[in-house]
């Protein structure tokens, strides 16, 4: 699996705390949630924990 070092692009404050490839998925994370929100998009009503368990089951069905 091809994988490369990452280091956060972040100007905020605290960026020279988080400019470590430690924190690179985090911050990333973080700011596609923020880019998200900003475009107005937004995550699907989750259901209920019966409608939950059964998309998992699936899951596990379908690829194990």
């Amino acid at each position: 699996m091809p994988v490369r070092l990452g280091i956060p692009r972040y100007t905020g404050s605290l960026s020279d705390v988080v400019r470590s490839p430690r924190y690179a998925t985090g911050v990333g994370l973080l700011l596609e949630g923020v880019v998200q929100t900003q475009r107005g998009l937004v995550a699907r009503q989750g259901g209920s924990l019966k409608q939950i368990a059964k998309r998992m089951r699936q899951w596990f069905q379908r690829n194990f």
